[in-house]
Order: C-alpha cells, then sequence, then structure tokens
C-alpha cells in the first residue's frame, strides 16, 4: 500500500516562483542572490502557516545550488540541489528552538560553526520558533549573529517577533510575511484539485479559503479532510455540513425578518439554527461578521474589502442599499455587547435570543432619531425651549411669588385650572380599587369619545393631567404627586410636553414617573408619537453651582469664627496654632 503524503508536505513549494501570497519577499530574495547581496542574518515573521520555513529551506537550497537560472532559481540538477533534496545534505541545518532553547544547545551550535563547509559555498542554520529560546541562551547567540564567518548563513524564523530581543532584531535583516488572501488560497487549492482529480466547486474552495484565516497549510489540511469526507467530490453544501459553517442565506434570511420586525419568524430561525447544533457564540460572531460585510458595501471605495463568494457579493450590495448606516451600526453595536457578555451568561440561548429581540425592534429606535424628511432630530431632553404657547401655568420667565398662593388649603402652584369635564377630584386624596377602577373607566370612554389619533391641546391637557394626578394619589404615591402639581408645564409642539422642575430633587421625583406619564398621555390621546421632555430651572443651576463650591480650611474656620464669636475667644484663651 502507498504511503498517503499530506497535501501540505506534497506540494510545499520548491522554488520561489511557486511561493504563494509573498512576492514582496521572494522577489527581494531572489535579487540578493543574483546580486550577491546576501546578509549574514535574516529574520523572517509573520502568521502560522504562510511560508517562513519554506522561503528559509528554499533560499539554504538556492544559494548553494551550482547553476543558478537567471531568474534567481536553484537548477534542481545538480549535486548541491540533489542532495538536498534526498536530505543528505551536510551544508543545511535545522533546529527547532521550542525544543532546543537552551544554553547548551546554543553552544553546540556555536562549535559547529566555526567549521567550513566541505563543499559549496555556506552552511545555513535555520532556527524555527526562535522566539522560544531563553534570554541566557539568547545572549550566549548574540556574538556569534553579529560577526559569524564568512560561510555562515542564520535564518531564523518565528510567529511573535515581539518576543525576540531588540538586540537580536537588530543584528537580523527582516521580513514579515502577510497572511494569504483568500483569493489567492482558492486559486491554488483549484490547481492542486486539478492535479488530484478532485472534483470541486468553485464555491465550496472560497469557503475554505475564508475559514483558514490565510493559512495556507490549515487550508491544504482541510482540503484533505473534505475530500476523505466527500470521496473527492466537494461541494458548497457538503463543506458546509463539514466545517459547521452556517450558510448565508440564513443571515439574509434573518435580514429581511428583522426589516419587517417579524419576531415569531426570527426566533424561529435561530431555534431552527441552534437544532443543528451552532453554538450561540458561534452565531454571534457570524451575524456580527454579516454586518460588518453589509457596512462595508455602502460605500464603493470599501467594497474591496468584502471578502465573500462571488455569488453573494450581489446580495450584499443590494441588501446595503436598502439599510440605512445608523441601523447597521447599531445592529453591530448590540452583537458586540452579546458577544462580549455571552460567556457569563447562564442561559446561553435566552442570552442569544434576547439580543435577537433587540435587533428585531432596532428600526423603531433609529426611527425615533430620524425626522419624516430624513433630517436628524435632536434627542428630546436635549432639546432647547422655543416660543410655544402656556396654558394656565406659572410662566417659566417669571414665576408667581409664593405669597400669592393661598395657604389654606395650599393650591398646586402648576395645577392646570379645572373644566366642567375633568374629574373633581383631583386635588383630594383618593385611595383603594374603587379609584383606580373609576380611573380606567375614565380612560376607556375618552377612547369612545375620541378613537381617532389626538394631538397636545391646552384644553384636553387639563382633563388628562388631573386624571394623573388622581391615580398617583390613589396609589398612595404623595410625594411624586406633589412635585408634579409643583412644576410648570408648555407645550412644546404638538407632540411634545414640556415639564419644568425648580430644583434637583423635584426633577428627580418626576422623572421616575416620565415613563409612566408618557404612557398614560399616548393612551389618553390614542397617540403612540407623544413624548414628555424634562428641564431643570436654569436659575436652579446656578445656584446649585454656587452651593457646590469648595471652602478651603482656612475660610471653614474663618465662616465659623464670624458665626460663632466664642470660638475665637477659645483659641485665642488656649493660645491654639491651627494648621490650615
Amino acid at each position: 500500500m502507498e504511503n498517503f503524503v499530506v497535501s501540505a508536505r506534497k506540494y510545499r513549494p520548491q522554488h520561489f516562483s511557486s511561493v504563494v501570497g509573498q512576492s514582496h519577499i521572494t522577489t527581494t530574495l531572489k535579487n540578493a542572490i543574483l546580486q550577491k547581496h546576501l546578509a549574514h542574518a535574516f529574520l523572517f515573521c509573520g502568521p502560522r502557516g504562510v511560508g517562513k520555513t519554506t522561503c528559509a529551506r528554499i533560499l539554504a537550497k538556492t544559494i548553494n545550488c551550482e547553476n543558478i537560472t537567471a531568474e534567481g532559481e536553484a537548477c534542481d540538477s545538480c549535486t548541491s540541489c540533489v542532495s538536498f533534496e534526498s536530505g543528505s545534505t551536510f551544508n543545511v541545518h535545522e533546529l527547532d528552538a521550542a525544543s532546543n532553547n537552551s544554553v547548551d544547545d546554543i553552544r553546540e551550535l556555536i562549535e559547529q560553526v566555526r567549521f567550513a563547509p566541505q563543499s559549496g559555498r555556506y552552511k545555513v542554520y535555520i532556527i524555527d520558533e526562535v522566539h522560544m529560546l531563553s534570554a541566557s541562551a539568547f545572549n550566549a547567540f548574540l556574538k556569534t549573529l553579529e560577526e559569524p564567518p564568512a560561510h555562515a548563513i542564520f535564518i531564523l524564523a518565528t510567529t511573535e517577533k515581539h518576543k525576540i530581543l531588540p538586540t537580536i532584531l537588530s543584528r537580523c535583516q527582516i521580513f514579515d510575511f502577510r497572511r494569504i488572501t483568500p483569493a489567492a488560497v482558492a486559486a491554488h487549492l483549484e490547481e492542486i484539485a486539478n492535479k488530484e482529480g478532485i472534483k470541486a466547486e468553485p464555491e465550496a474552495l472560497q469557503i475554505i479559503a475564508q475559514k483558514c484565516d490565510g493559512c495556507m497549510r490549515d487550508a491544504l489540511s482541510i482540503l484533505d479532510k473534505i475530500v476523505s469526507f466527500t470521496n473527492a467530490n466537494l461541494t458548497y453544501s457538503n463543506t458546509l455540513e463539514h466545517l459547521n459553517a452556517l450558510d448565508e442565506d440564513y443571515f439574509f434570511r434573518l435580514l429581511d425578518m428583522l426589516i419587517k420586525e417579524d419576531l415569531p419568524g426570527v426566533l424561529s430561525l435561530y431555534d431552527e439554527i441552534d437544532g443543528k447544533g451552532f453554538e450561540g457564540d458561534m452565531v454571534l460572531g457570524s451575524l456580527s461578521e454579516f454586518f460588518r460585510n453589509l457596512l462595508i458595501s455602502k460605500e464603493e471605495r470599501s467594497i474591496p474589502l468584502l471578502q465573500v463568494m462571488d455569488g453573494f457579493r450581489v446580495k450584499y450590495l443590494e441588501a446595503a442599499r436598502s439599510l440605512s448606516t445608523p441601523y447597521i451600526i447599531g445592529a453591530l453595536s448590540i452583537l458586540h455587547d452579546a458577544e462580549t457578555s455571552f460567556k457569563t451568561a447562564r442561559n446561553k440561548k435566552l442570552h442569544v435570543e434576547f439580543h435577537l429581540i433587540k435587533l428585531n425592534y432596532l428600526q423603531q429606535a433609529v426611527s425615533l432619531v430620524t425626522e419624516e424628511h430624513g433630517s436628524k432630530k435632536k434627542r428630546l431632553d436635549e432639546m432647547k425651549p422655543v416660543a410655544y404657547r402656556t396654558i394656565g401655568f406659572r410662566p417659566l420667565a417669571t414665576p408667581a411669588p409664593k405669597t400669592e398662593l393661598p395657604k389654606e388649603p395650599k393650591a398646586p402652584a402648576a395645577v392646570i385650572p379645572q373644566t366642567p369635564t375633568a374629574p373633581q377630584q383631583a386635588t383630594t386624596p383618593v385611595a383603594g380599587a374603587g379609584a383606580l377602577k373609576k380611573i380606567r373607566d375614565q380612560i376607556q370612554n375618552r377612547k369612545k369619545e375620541a378613537p381617532i389619533v389626538l394631538t397636545l391641546t391646552e384644553e384636553s391637557l387639563k382633563e388628562a393631567w388631573a386624571v394623573y394626578l388622581e391615580r398617583l394619589t390613589a396609589n398612595n404615591q404623595v410625594t411624586s404627586h406633589n412635585n408634579l402639581k409643583e412644576a410648570r408645564i408648555q407645550i412644546i409642539d404638538p407632540h411634545l410636553l414640556e415639564i419644568t422642575a425648580d430644583n434637583r430633587v423635584q426633577l428627580q421625583f418626576i422623572e421616575t414617573e416620565k415613563m409612566g406619564l408618557s404612557l398614560h398621555l399616548q393612551e389618553w390621546y390614542n397617540n403612540p408619537k407623544i413624548q414628555v421632555s424634562l428641564l431643570l430651572d436654569p436659575s436652579a443651576e446656578e445656584t446649585a453651582v454656587v452651593k457646590e463650591q469648595v471652602l478651603s480650611k482656612k475660610d471653614q474656620y474663618l465662616r465659623l469664627a464670624s458665626k460663632y464669636p466664642v470660638v475665637n475667644d477659645l483659641k485665642e484663651r488656649l493660645n491654639l496654632d491651627l494648621d490650615y
């Protein structure tokens, strides 16, 4: 039985021209060989599986070749090349620094360096995973690396350049290897599939190229596994099944449901995905990548960054045109939070479903900050007062003096004058289930009287406001009731009510009722667009700033002594020296 050789070894490049995706390095090395400008030490660094060790071996083979071609490649026929291919050469030494990282290992290598090669021009020492050397081993290697014999060339390879001492870096000619692009990986896989007689759909090879993360060795390993799994017949579907990857059609279906706010459909689709064994964190990560692709599809300049299969490229461009940029960015933010907190969630499936629900209603959140004509709208709480009509409250600029208010019973300064149709119990305590039932009946009657959508008006607001105060009283929320009674209210526009508080304490209590008041008004007017905005009286803010000024210890003492002269007398009698 013939021994099987994995593709990563069988198709390891033997010449610079066959190295995939590293032309900026291979061209430099070939020119250095032809011009005889070889450095005595090289450092090849970059991600795993991109060709560092392969290029080191090709360089070692080529510089000892007896008949180098005009393109700077080895001839593969001379004695040196033949011995290199058979593994019998004495001019190339490879050391795995991961398992030979002690000072003694480096000293043994240094002892070998001083002997000249028996044949050929150079002795080449390839040290792989050089970042694994200990600090003492690095220090023992410094002098030899700086001034090696003329026949010695060192090639160091590492995936973690930052772990190498600066003194080593300064003695080497550094080459940074890049990740191999998915297009280059797919083209190389197709070439190998043709040589091996493997039937492979282009889409299947593109999926492998995307999943290998720029590592050619991983791509070839995946190819070998799927060839065994599919009996040398790679299709898009069986490749997805083997890689345990989600088909992007799922995400396009999910996007359609999110746009339609079809929550049952969204949860059902996720349940289907979960039933196929896909973990929640993988779903969130893939969905984040999906929205990332949608975002870069919005601008023509960023479209080259879209690394997807050709069949999905048009879908991404069409879907991106139908979505707004704020919506996509909002979705990415939600998914980022979901991925960050996924590990700490106890119920993983519920965690994913919760964030899918947020995505489902994201359009409503985006629409709150967008006007009908497309211009962005300020947040309601940040809006400045504009020209408006007063509706019977104390004026904002000239508040009514407290002396004008009756003492018994104390009338609220901000209560809207009652109308004949307004409830008469708004200023008298009402408690119990009977009162709440009465309020609910009032709201239901109001809906029957005005089934259409209404807007804020001076007259209708009086009744709605009185009913809400009555509800607070019925629920024994005395503090909130009193603070709302003292507040000043204006209508900003037909859908916005502004409440102004005299101080920060009052503002905090009103904030606790903001949501309930908004829902009450929306239900009363049958108008979900009605919003409530809160403001603090500017004069209260100025007063607060003055109060918050911090006094020095000396000022505190002087203020205390001026208020209580006995403190200063006590200081004089006791002959005290104060340390300010």
